[in-house]
């Protein structure tokens, strides 16, 4: 799971996809993939432990990626109009996870 690059402590995707809505474009970034990365990567994250600023690009890529798939892959998983995330990311992330452990392990 993500960890803010600077104070080590663990991040909530939620959290840091709410502030990538603020996002003039944002509607566009989250329904194309190479935007949404290219956007990702050069984005100024807060966290919300230390107030340090970071770039997107010292998170791990994956996850980002996989963050993207779950936010298009369930309707309503943005309220638009209050711009918050109504998905529990680090729990998809980590159920993800999980299953592919299992898949892997189950094909031996």
């Amino acid at each position: 799971m993500a960890k803010c690059p600077l104070c080590g402590k663990p991040l909530d995707w939620g959290e840091l996809i709410e502030q990538m809505l603020t996002l003039e474009n944002a509607g566009e970034v989250f329904k194309d993939r190479e935007k949404f990365v290219q956007t990702f990567e050069g984005f100024v994250f807060k966290c919300p432990h230390c107030g340090e600023e970071f770039y997107g690009r010292n998170l791990p890529e994956k996850e980002a990626e996989k963050v993207f798939e779950l936010l298009n892959e369930f309707n309503g998983s943005i309220d638009w109009e209050n711009k918050r995330v109504r998905l529990r990311l680090n729990s998809l992330l980590a159920l993800d996870t999980m299953l592919e452990q299992w898949d892997k392990k189950v094909r031996g």
